[in-house]
């Protein structure tokens, strides 16, 4: 009936146009481009017409199917509001201040082993005292098997009272009467019908989890429940987070494995808890994450190294069965990510494509990459402010390009800046050392260097042949 008015609104467009076409030849053409631009966009916007009735048939049939659903689906028109979910609190002391950092996690019973209490373990020896001050966890025990959850918070509150206590944990359960239709679902993917129960209850886990902590921090992190922390994880993080100040971000990832390490604004939580239960039998959550990220306008991935968070489990969570996988870029020691104070890079060498000299300073797994550089060639950062530098590394070439390497090089230091062809430069420069092998290391800088440092050179001593890949660079200032 819908598209019966819009074709009887289009025939009396056509009907007006014979009439101006008696009175001008260019008005009729002109009404004619409108016309067919008009045509253009209407096919266009019908395929989002259609599927955007598609989604509300079976949103509509999930509540016809039962009362219980309401509660779920009410509040999706509101994509900025949490959703009204009332959470059992099955061990907490009232938060008493918003937090620095969530970390959210969310565990069912699993047919073999039972990683959730060494997860939490890892994240509360892993801190320092200072950094628990800033961190709350919060524990969603999302299976409905009441026995298990009762003997699963007794465990808790034995080993972490203390956490309880000062606020820092707090385990939660969204009961079963929350949850859209489970059974019957779309079987996409031609997964089997107990695997599309499962992908599709741990979408709503997560969703409802998320919407807990949306108002808890200023940040929140996701991990899964069997996941060993790098030391000072939370350190690193807030690093990382004050180098992109003034930059766009959706997600960044702390690991590149499934659900682990995905950090977000507290602000995007209750979008993203909409997201997940508007589209939860579609796909797995990591899946749908990559959509998510894509709509807010993160076109691309932004993952760090090394990675912060390890898979631990032996068992999936998901019938028991073996998941060996392990994330090779993470390192359990201190994270040490470098200072990297505002800077301007140049060079003048011949960059490659969109690979431009900034993706080399980025702590973003990205790089610099160039056409065979010269004698004679550099590669310049210039600091905002003269800074003191304790230690400096520059490492050249990938995996998958190891030849990429700067085969003879070396790196200078700079105090005065003076403007040079509209560049700002240093006048004088002091030799810090060689590259050896591709790559360039020194500590205590601050100890060898009599002044503030303004300006850092890369400079190519002998031409090579091959391309030249600087991976990154990496200071640290005192």
């Amino acid at each position: 009936m819908f598209k019966f008015y819009q074709m009887k609104h289009i025939f009396q467009i056509l009907d007006k146009m014979r009439c101006l076409r008696k009175r001008s030849t260019v008005s009729f053409l002109g009404v004619l481009v409108i016309f067919l631009l008009f045509m253009n966009l209407y096919i266009e916007d019908s395929y989002v017409l259609e599927g955007d009735k598609q989604l509300i048939r079976e949103t509509s049939t999930h509540q016809l199917n039962s009362e219980r659903y309401v509660h779920t689906f009410k509040d999706l028109s509101n994509f900025s509001g949490t959703i009204n979910v009332t959470y059992r609190y099955l061990a907490a002391t009232p938060l008493q201040r918003k937090r620095y950092l969530t970390i959210g996690l969310s565990s069912v019973k699993r047919k073999k082993g039972n990683y959730l209490l060494e997860t939490i373990k890892s994240i509360f020896e892993q801190s320092s005292y200072e950094e628990l001050k800033e961190i709350s966890v919060v524990v969603h025990l999302a299976d409905f098997n009441s026995s298990w959850r009762e003997l699963m918070v007794q465990d808790i509150t034995q080993k972490f009272a203390h956490h309880i206590i000062a606020g820092r944990l707090m385990v939660i359960h969204a009961p079963e009467e929350y949850y859209p239709v489970l059974d019957g679902l779309k079987r996409n993917y031609n997964d089997p019908e107990d695997r599309v129960r499962f992908r599709s209850k741990q979408n709503v886990d997560y969703a409802f989890l998320l919407n807990f902590c949306a108002n808890t921090s200023d940040y929140y992190v996701m991990l899964e429940d069997d996941v060993r922390c790098s030391k000072n994880f939370l350190t690193a993080i807030k690093k990382v987070i004050a180098s992109l100040e003034g930059t766009y971000w959706v997600t960044l990832e702390f690991s590149k494995l499934g659900y682990i390490g995905k950090l977000y604004h507290s602000h995007d939580l209750p979008r993203l808890a909409h997201f997940l239960l508007m589209f939860y039998q579609e796909m797995p959550c990591d899946w749908l994450l990559t959509h998510f990220r894509g709509l807010l306008a993160q076109k691309n991935v932004i993952r760090f190294k090394p990675s912060l968070f390890q898979h631990m489990g032996y068992y999936s969570s998901y019938k028991g069965t073996e998941n060996k996988l392990k994330d090779d870029d993470f390192e359990e020691e201190s994270f040490d990510i470098p200072d990297n104070p505002p800077a301007s890079l140049y060079t003048n060498m011949n960059v490659f494509e969109n690979y431009e000299a900034s993706k080399a300073y980025s702590s973003v797994d990205e790089y610099f990459w160039g056409k065979p550089p010269s004698i004679g060639d550099t590669f310049v950062i210039v600091f905002e402010n003269p800074i003191t530098i304790k230690k400096i590394k520059v490492s050249t070439g990938t995996e998958d390009r190891q030849n990429d390497i700067l085969h003879h090089g070396a790196l200078d230091v700079g105090e005065k800046v003076i403007l040079s062809k509209q560049i700002r430069q240093c006048d004088t420069y002091l030799r810090l050392g060689e590259f050896r092998n591709g790559n360039f290391e020194m500590s205590d800088v601050n100890q060898k260097i009599p002044f503030d440092i303004h300006c850092m050179r890369i400079c190519v001593t002998k031409t090579q042949k091959e391309w030249l890949i600087i991976r990154s660079i990496s200071i640290w200032t005192s």
